[in-house]
């Protein structure tokens, strides 16, 4: 019963039809606004602008969106904002959290997807800082220029070079370059913000690099595969499982605060937990009966059950567990979602019943662009790029993902290097694709100095933001961050 973890999973959007690799289809724009966020009123400009960025033999478009206020000065910082894949455009994060307009997602997990609707958005952080969203060569309006190699920029460090050449292109432009400048990455993102802070940082002359947001963080692989003998995933993977089985009303609350009950489940995975499965089949048959109800208690699933897989529960193994008897699977993105097993899939697994958010996403782009940019036609704009699956891209010194990932230590140098730089680590509770444990276990074996590191956690899965109140969180979170604090 046990199984990898799809590798799919670090893929955030499916690819969105267009012609081959050409010039970009739109032409550079911009517009005026006044908006309120954070209840101040702000006079701000969207831009869209093109700059040719070169790395090597391969050179690129890179069609940037921002969102600038108009009084702003030197002083006032800019996030740089990229969601994750490899590889997928910004719209995501620009259409369901950062933009002056977003999607307005129901409470409802039920409602029809079709009528979200796009509403301006009070969350955004235009009252503190800059925002500009940047799409990767061959997603977005983005585009490698003619004569470049095929698959120049499929690699992490390539990525990440293309992403630092326009911010420094855009800072010159504006008269930013000693502007306070953040990275605000998601899921594979979180990996491109390590690698940029780091070529950021150790360049010839570097370039100012204050701080990264990263959100469902990637940084630390070692949970994600869940290779059946890694203990540590099962350790690290269960406060997120119990998040789903409370959400679902499949654990005994007992009168107690979700927060507090999930201290509880974090405290017992790394002593009791992990110390019944490193013992295995020594662990004493009253013993792992005694295991097996308490995390029975934990996860909503029957003790037998977690007796015949010998006490290890996968995320996967969870999801289809979980509200079987009712003839559901949860979500990967999102386990607050279930819906019934695709029967064209392989397994039940294989079913993500979270996905459904996705059009409303595109939508809320395409609004974005006529409202915020006078854009009236979005068909150019890419989801994301075909880059010939996740073994096509290049992983540095592994030839895989999952294999010996540098990203933290990248960012252990750049701390030790720049005492004012800092770090976020944002998860949603019901995100299986990167997880709140993973994300701790990672800070706990960084080696980063704890006074400038800070985790935060959301209701939601891995987009919380798609949760009015999570947004709210998340945007203070933004704003604290930005702020210097």
């Amino acid at each position: 019963m046990k199984t990898f973890a799809s590798t799919c999973l670090l893929i955030l959007s499916t690819w969105w039809p267009g012609a081959a690799l050409q010039a970009s289809p739109v032409a550079d724009a911009r517009l005026e606004h006044v908006g309120t966020f954070g209840g101040t009123q702000v006079r701000y400009t969207s831009q869209i602008e093109t700059f040719r960025v070169r790395d090597g033999e391969g050179a690129a478009d890179i069609v940037v969106m921002s969102h600038v206020a108009a009084n702003g000065d030197a002083a006032r910082p800019v996030l740089f904002a990229f969601n994750g894949g490899p590889i997928s455009a910004s719209f995501y994060l620009h259409a369901g959290a950062l933009g002056p307009l977003r999607v307005a997602f129901p409470d409802a997990l039920d409602a029809d997807p079709a009528m979200f609707q796009t509403v301006p958005n009070a969350y955004a952080i235009l009252d503190v800082a800059d925002i500009v969203l940047f799409d990767p060569a061959g997603t977005g309006f983005s585009r490698v220029v003619d004569g470049t190699p095929a698959g120049h920029f499929h690699s992490v460090e390539a990525d990440a070079r293309q992403l630092v050449a326009m911010i420094e292109a855009w800072s010159q432009r504006h008269g930013r370059l000693d502007s306070p400048k953040y990275l605000l990455g998601e899921s594979y993102g979180t990996l491109r913000a390590a690698a940029a802070a780091h070529q950021m940082q150790f360049r010839d002359t570097p370039m100012r690099i204050d701080g990264v947001f990263l959100l469902g963080q990637a940084l630390n692989i070692i949970e994600y595969a869940q290779r059946e003998q890694n203990i540590v995933s099962y350790v690290v993977s269960l406060p997120t499982v119990a998040a789903t089985a409370w959400h679902h009303g499949r654990v005994a609350r007992d009168g107690r605060a979700f927060e507090d009950w999930l201290d509880e489940v974090r405290l017992w995975a790394r002593t009791e937990y992990l110390t019944a499965l490193f013992q295995g089949q020594f662990l004493p048959e009253p013993e792992r009966l005694r295991i097996a109800r308490q995390l029975q208690a934990y996860t909503g699933v029957d003790a037998q059950v977690l007796l015949r897989e010998d006490l290890k529960l996968t995320k996967d193994e969870h999801r289809v567990e979980l509200l079987r008897d009712q003839g559901q699977v949860l979500g990967v993105y999102d386990t607050r979602y279930a819906g019934p097993p695709d029967p064209a899939r392989a397994s039940p697994a294989a079913t993500d019943p979270s996905g459904i958010t996705g059009p409303a996403f595109r939508r809320g782009l395409e609004d974005l662009l006529r409202v915020q940019f006078g854009i009236e036609d979005a068909a150019g704009y890419r989801s994301s790029a075909d880059i010939g699956g996740i073994d096509a891209w290049t992983w540095g010194r592994s030839t895989s993902p999952f294999g010996d990932w540098p990203y933290m230590e990248w960012i252990r140098e750049v701390m030790a290097a720049n005492p004012d730089f800092r770090v976020v680590m944002g998860h949603g509770h019901h995100d299986t694709a990167t997880t709140t444990g993973a994300s701790d276990y990672a800070v706990a074996h960084s080696g980063w100095p704890l006074d400038r590191v800070r985790s935060v956690y959301y209701v939601g899965g891995h987009m919380p933001y798609t949760i009015e109140s999570s947004l709210a969180q998340f945007a203070d979170d933004l704003r604290t961050f930005v702020g210097g604090r």
